[in-house]
């Protein structure tokens, strides 16, 4: 795992004192332990903290506090690296590092940049990433969109650690649900044509399913009424299809998601897949008859129970159809496969990790991320209602209100597996109470920084032209610090398949900078003949604390900001979510 340049450091000068330990024979080391620095719980007791004495205590019959004094006599350049180095019972190594150090920070930034963060952790391992694949039946809602954030997340953050990654869109366009739209469609149509029918009992409501059928009539006009009804159910549902489909790639596309692959269950079946399948796990007595049904033997890899996969009726269950689908993931040479399923299929991650063992691979080769609901809040009431779907909020229709940006930072901001209360008023607020203003206002906020600073003449340096050393102040530390594990958390974030980390690590960041900005004086201040109205544009903030700046200190500081801004880009930009250049 990453642990940030200067940890790197740290962790390879431990690596090197247990080294020369063994070879003086003080140190045994069998093998050498992974070097894991932690930041401590208090600021005053070091930059790192490190317990590998503590692991090593077992093997080598020692006491850690008497390891972690052998580890810490026997560091090379200890000067150099260490402005103290404090040895805790049982046996903690605290070190706090030299100032100069942490300034290495900044130069990696600038010399990777867009790079920065980014790994070949994954070594080019192949992934499918299948998110959404929300029913072609009606718009996407709340939950869709939460889906969409956190698989499109998935994704960039993959990509970002050196996978080769491939999104794809499962289009569920097969079986009950569609026979269910067509029906449905076919009711509303005949009710414009002035006929009393009844509507199906579970058929799809809302006022998209109206609209679907003014445009079947626009199209066909009233000749309908003389086919029989199972092929005015069959137009219909074709009809009704394309619509709801080109609908579905639309709101994603303003979401601005997009995928490399849309795949059709329908195929499965009109290719013979799923009875290929099928035929398969029976000739390795896989699947049995019973009770007139047939029965995919999931109990032998770990599920619960066994599956039926063909009822009684003839018809396959949607495990027939999943299990077709999953072996042609495998077949077509994913490494890792990643499905991002709504929180009630939890029971259903047992047979389909059944059906990966079936075919000879590890369970491991699937990995599901579960999102939960969202409850829609405004002003900290709950939304009920759509007008337009009838019976849930649309994705498009919170977009429309709040923009893609918001909403997507709002799903990323929570552990997808966990519920969440999206308030619409406070994602539109533009105060530090909105988590996604306050990320994007520190990036826009520099971006001003940096303009009114040309504007004024004043020398914009990156951090290798800057003298770093001016930057002594705490403040300053503490930012550079939480700059410095940006890989940490980027790369953990996509190792947990947990994109909310970025984005709590966002927020975290930006609680620093703001308040920074504030509190220090970054450029000079204005003088009698800088009164251009570009001069006066530095952004607003509270009464700064008299505080004298040298123009070397000026520029240090600038070098210091435009990392911060180089690294909240990085981490918007694998979230999906834009850095706003102003707000």
């Amino acid at each position: 795992m990453a642990q940030g340049v200067v940890q790197d450091m740290v962790a390879e000068a431990l690596a090197g004192s247990l080294r020369l330990a063994q070879q003086r024979g003080i140190l045994k080391i069998e093998q050498m332990p992974v070097i894991n620095l932690e930041a401590p719980k208090r600021p005053e007791w070091g930059d790192v903290s490190c317990t590998v004495a503590m692991s090593l205590s077992a093997s080598e019959r020692r006491p850690p506090f008497e390891i972690a004094q052998i580890i810490a006599d026997h560091i090379q350049d200890r000067e150099a690296l260490f402005a103290r180095v404090d040895i805790v019972r049982p046996g903690f190594l605290n070190l706090t590092l030299k100032p100069e150090l942490w300034m290495e920070v900044l130069r990696h930034i600038e010399t990777q940049q867009a790079e920065y963060g980014h790994s070949r952790l994954g070594q080019g391992r192949r992934v499918l990433v299948e998110y959404v694949s929300a029913n072609p039946t009606g718009p996407l809602h709340v939950g869709h969109g939460r889906g969409a954030a956190v698989g499109q997340a998935l994704v960039r953050l993959l990509r970002a650690t050196g996978h080769e990654v491939v999104s794809e869109y499962y289009i569920n366009d097969a079986g009950r649900q569609m026979k269910l739209l067509g029906v449905s469609v076919l009711a509303r149509y005949l009710e414009s044509c002035g006929q009393t029918v009844p509507f199906p009992e579970d058929g799809y409501q809302g006022e998209y399913i109206r609209a679907v059928a003014a445009r079947v009539k626009v199209e066909h006009g009233v000749a309908l009424l003389s086919l029989p009804s199972s092929d005015a159910e069959q137009r219909s549902k074709e009809f009704a299809y394309r619509e709801l489909l080109e609908l579905i790639r639309q709101d994603l596309d303003t979401f601005g998601i997009t995928f490399e692959s849309w795949f059709s269950e329908a195929s499965l079946l009109s290719s013979g897949a799923v009875e290929q399948v099928l035929n398969e796990l029976r000739d390795r007595d896989l699947l049995f008859d019973q009770d007139g049904a047939q029965w995919f033997r999931s109990s032998a890899y770990g599920d619960e129970k066994d599956r039926v996969v063909r009822k009684q009726e003839g018809e396959y269950t949607y495990l027939a159809s999943d299990i077709a689908y999953h072996r042609d993931k495998l077949r077509r040479g994913f490494d890792l496969l990643v499905d991002v399923w709504g929180a009630d299929h939890h029971g259903y991650i047992p047979r389909m990790q059944a059906v990966v063992q079936a075919y000879g691979y590890p369970k491991e080769r699937l990995r599901v991320v579960l999102v939960q609901m969202v409850n829609l809040l405004r002003g900290g009431r709950k939304v009920e209602m759509s007008k337009r779907a009838g019976e849930f909020i649309t994705l498009r229709e919170v977009m429309d209100e709040v923009g893609a940006d918001a909403a997507k930072f709002f799903f990323l901001m929570r552990d997808s597996s966990t519920h969440l209360d999206f308030d619409l008023e406070l994602a539109k607020q533009q105060s530090q109470e909105n988590p996604v203003y306050y990320v994007q206002y520190a990036h826009a906020r520099i971006s001003s920084l940096l303009r009114v600073a040309a504007s004024r003449g004043i020398d914009c340096p990156l951090p290798s032209q800057a003298d770093l050393n001016l930057l002594a102040d705490p403040d300053e530390l503490a930012i550079i610090r939480k700059l410095s594990v940006f890989p940490v958390v980027l790369e953990a974030s996509t190792v947990e398949l947990e994109p909310h980390r970025m984005a709590y690590y966002l927020r975290e960041l930006a609680g620093l900078v703001h308040p920074f900005y504030n509190k220090h004086r970054i450029l000079p201040p204005i003088t009698d003949l800088e009164t251009t109205p570009a001069a006066q544009t530095e952004p607003s903030s509270t009464v700064r604390l008299p505080e004298a700046v040298s123009p070397g200190l000026t520029g240090a500081r600038l070098a210091l900001m435009w990392s911060v801004q180089q690294v909240v880009r990085n981490g918007l930009t694998v979230l999906g979510v834009s850095a706003p250049e102003q707000m």
